[in-house]
């Protein structure tokens, strides 16, 4: 892990942490049972074999 040589200021730490921000979810239209829903990508398979509880049931 990397270890800093020097101390960063409070300042400097606030402006970096202030930067990052979280992506919002890449939604897929998938259909199940004849209807369509809008799914996390990385879900889509779940949600097709019916291991997840589909969205708004």
């Amino acid at each position: 892990m990397a270890v800093p040589k020097r101390r960063m200021s409070r300042s400097n730490t606030r402006h970096r942490r202030a930067q990052w921000r979280a992506s919002a979810p890449q939604l897929v239209p998938i259909v199940v049972e004849g209807r369509e829903y809008r799914v996390p990508r990385r879900l889509a398979r779940a949600y097709e074999r019916g291991l997840l509880p589909l969205p708004g049931n």
